[in-house]
């Protein structure tokens, strides 16, 4: 069979496709060790919690009307509304209901802000997505509609103690010109676990606004939900931010919700994409993180239960680590959010496909660190989902 010039394209065996289908094989397999990934936790209070209100959902008829209806292509009215108004409430946000717009999960929204941004442009020249800090995260690599749409800077690397370290942005290295079509950062970081510093995100904005490009900041792990954030970090928005936020991470992966705040003229692209590719966002999501809000519990929960649950596990792993390999020439990434350990194997003997590959065949799934979106390939690098 001939596919297309796009069918070509997206039928590769990708990393992420790895990486899911990982993921799926580690859940069908009783006792896999599942250390890769992003799959959240099974937190008992958060699924008690969605056990609860989706008994107290289905009782007052509000389940069954995101079951049977169409949203719009912007997504439930009532989260756009009712989300709009708790960050500016919280934060003193200047944004409304047509600030927001969701999408199918986050990979989609990805997918839409790359390709609305970078790639081939009407006069034909081509731009692409400065990612300023690698390694980043794996599903951006294959996002692209034209190839060679991204453009990654290594990272400034400072030595912690107790054989650890942190990433920073190389500002110096940073080369911004007409070619770039937006800036791209994770916070925290997806694999690493690194968290962009308020001087950091300011920098790059400002970088952003002198260059007329937006700054998109991944919010998948960060505050306010799901809140798996270690670092005290002060949330920011500003009419050229598009901050892209979820509610896997709350524990909901199965709805497929993303949520994208930005302005007017993105949001409204991103409903008219919609509308062409899916008709509208699924409702279920929306609905329970609707409830979540008019109850009070959203951020409440994101700050007592997730954070903690995360924070401890994070830890407890690092302890473990540091006891097992005493090796000098093993470091971890200081954990400071999300649910990642980044573990550098500096002179490993082994290339780090053949030790995913041995760990895997004893039960044992991880994710390579050389699948990520790397500049130059730190041999022996990977990471650990530190939540398992």
């Amino acid at each position: 069979m001939q596919f297309s010039k796009f069918g070509e394209k997206f039928n590769r065996y990708s990393g992420i496709t790895r990486l899911m289908d990982d993921l799926n094989d580690g859940l069908q397999t009783p006792g896999a060790i599942m250390l890769g990934g992003g799959n959240p936790a099974a937190i008992p209070a958060m699924q008690d919690y969605f056990h609860q209100v989706s008994a107290e959902m289905l009782k007052s008829g509000e389940l069954i009307a995101a079951l049977g209806n169409y949203d719009g292509p912007q997504g439930k009215d009532g989260l756009l509304k009712s989300l709009a108004a708790l960050l500016r409430d919280t934060y003193g946000w200047e944004i409304t209901e047509k600030n927001i717009s969701l999408t199918n999960g986050s990979q989609s929204a990805f997918f839409y802000l790359f390709n609305l941004l970078a790639g081939t442009q009407p006069d034909g020249s081509h731009k692409k997505i400065l990612l300023p800090l690698a390694p980043e995260y794996i599903g951006y690599s294959d996002a692209g509609l034209d190839d060679d749409i991204f453009v990654s800077y290594r990272p400034d690397i400072e030595m912690l103690d107790n054989r650890m370290f942190k990433y920073h942005v190389d500002f110096d290295q940073l080369n911004i010109d007409e070619s770039i079509a937006a800036i791209c950062v994770s916070r925290p970081t997806n694999p690493t676990g690194n968290v962009l510093t308020d001087d950091e995100i300011a920098k790059l904005d400002k970088l952003a606004q002198e260059n007329g490009i937006p700054l998109i900041i991944d919010n998948a792990y960060g505050t306010p939900f799901p809140n798996i954030i270690f670092e005290e970090v002060t949330p920011s928005w500003n009419s050229n931010t598009v901050l892209c936020m979820s509610l896997s991470k709350l524990g909901l992966p199965g709805v497929r919700c993303g949520i994208v705040i930005a302005n007017e003229t993105i949001t409204t692209a991103l409903a008219n994409l919609n509308a062409i590719v899916s008709l509208a966002p699924g409702g279920v999501g929306p609905a329970i993180a609707n409830h979540m809000i008019g109850s009070g519990d959203l951020l409440r929960l994101s700050e007592t239960v997730i954070k903690p649950f995360y924070q401890q596990k994070a830890q407890f792993a690092v302890s473990l680590l540091q006891q097992s390999i005493t090796d000098s020439r093993f470091r971890i990434h200081k954990p400071e959010g999300a649910m990642f350990l980044w573990l550098w194997f500096d002179q490993l003997p082994i290339s780090t496909m053949a030790l995913y590959s041995r760990l895997k065949a004893r039960g044992y799934l991880l994710s390579l660190g050389n699948t990520s979106f790397l500049v130059k390939k730190p041999h022996g690098n990977m990471h650990i989902n530190a939540c398992e």
